[in-house]
């Protein structure tokens, strides 16, 4: 199963705004067809601190608006309130599934308020927004790992993705969409992360 070009858009977007690609960004805005950018350009920008952190998103979005902008977020877009700490906590149990617990311990290990801000902020607040269907935020997660060969974390979003619905073959076919972004040996690793983490997520 491969992605759909829609799909192989918005993972180009996460990949180009964590590499700090303009140019691939202009590319990206200025060949959107009718109807994009839409509400998932907006979700892909608005999670990408999460993985690519705020400079980077920051610069991205000055690109985009520079090149014709992301379309005006409609209402339902901001938040009324904070989201309750369980919808953080959910979706994270589905991304790591039976190693939730000890992930959640190395994080608390490393810092409690680490451990808190990754579950409440991340997952709560940016990961579980609607907007953007789980699967395709995993896989645009996967798509700003490889970038930065952050292959511990990769594996990660690889397995999350495929808990979320994602085919092994889907997030293949996000690895290999980067293939003229990303330097030969950081795509071999990747691509060796997504074969073995996305069949024994299944």
């Amino acid at each position: 199963m491969s992605l759909t070009a829609r799909e192989g858009r918005l993972v180009r977007l996460s990949a180009a705004i964590a590499l700090g690609a303009r140019d691939e960004l202009r590319r990206l805005r200025l060949a959107a067809p009718a109807g994009e950018p839409d509400r998932r350009w907006r979700e892909v920008l608005l999670q990408s601190h999460l993985f690519a952190g705020f400079p980077r998103t920051v610069e991205a979005a000055s690109v985009l608006a520079e090149a014709g902008g992301l379309g005006a977020p409609e209402a339902d877009e901001r938040e009324a309130e904070l989201p309750a700490p369980a919808r953080g906590r959910a979706l994270f149990d589905a991304i790591y599934a039976e190693q939730a617990a000890s992930v959640r311990a190395g994080l608390a290990g490393s810092h409690p308020e680490l451990a808190r801000w990754i579950e409440e902020h991340a997952y709560a607040r940016v990961l579980a927004r609607p907007g953007l269907e789980p699967r395709l935020r995993e896989l645009c997660a996967v798509a700003a790992l490889v970038t930065q060969g952050q292959e511990r974390q990769l594996a990660s979003h690889v397995r999350g993705a495929v808990r979320l619905g994602a085919e092994p073959a889907e997030v293949r076919a996000v690895v290999e969409a980067l293939a003229d972004l990303v330097e030969p040996a950081c795509l071999a690793r990747a691509r060796e992360v997504a074969a073995r983490f996305g069949r024994e997520a299944r």
